[in-house]
């Protein structure tokens, strides 16, 4: 990735858990740097900036209200977070994955195309792609953890999209759901607790 923004200097992140943060459809890495002081101290969080340039933002893949999106784009996009992953790896005790939004998105596209490579995964106000040939590619030996957080009023994701999230997480993940009345399409601090007693369970226990 070309743009990352980290929690630790570089002398501070051998052998600790690695958590990889993506953020949204037409914002950046700033925006999940933000949350680096509501996450567990033991973590090495890492934002990645999106390729896909977006206005003057970022995201994964192009979008349209329905959420539809180019299955090559979403390939393309998931193919560069694997370069960077596996370029960085060898320096943590683990890799877990968090995604707010499209993140949410790109972080279950990961998962699915590398079922057993991540400690666990955290989807925030997103979705799961509809996808006939990334559900052709699924083998799950075991179910991965998955915190998927959300408002169910929120306003940017459609029913349809949140149906089927919610089917595909019921039937591949060990999954943890929480909703968090009047949030509507953001991340706030309960939510963020939350997360982190997620993260510290499967991850740090």
């Amino acid at each position: 990735m070309d743009t990352v923004l980290w929690s630790k200097p570089e002398n501070e992140r051998a052998g600790t858990p690695l958590l990889v943060m993506m953020h949204g459809y037409g914002t950046d890495e700033h925006r999940m740097a933000k949350l680096f002081p509501e996450l567990p101290e033991e973590f090495t969080c890492a934002a990645l900036r999106g390729p896909m340039v977006i206005g003057d933002d970022y995201g994964w893949f192009l979008l349209d209200y329905f959420l539809a999106n180019d299955f090559a784009d979403v390939i393309t996009a998931a193919n560069k977070v694997f370069a960077w992953i596996d370029s960085v790896k060898g320096n943590h005790s683990s890799v877990s994955l968090l995604g707010y939004s499209q993140g949410m998105a790109m972080a279950s596209t990961l998962l699915r195309l590398r079922p057993g490579g991540f400690k666990a995964t955290v989807g925030l106000s997103g979705f799961v792609l509809d996808n006939e040939l990334l559900s052709l590619s699924e083998s799950f030996e075991t179910r991965p953890p998955f915190f998927w957080g959300r408002d169910k009023a929120d306003p940017v994701i459609n029913e349809d999209a949140v149906e089927y999230t919610a089917d595909w997480l019921e039937r591949h993940t060990a999954l943890t759901a929480r909703t968090y009345p009047g949030m509507g399409h953001r991340i706030e601090a309960m939510e963020l607790a939350d997360v982190g007693t997620f993260l510290r369970h499967y991850v740090l226990r």
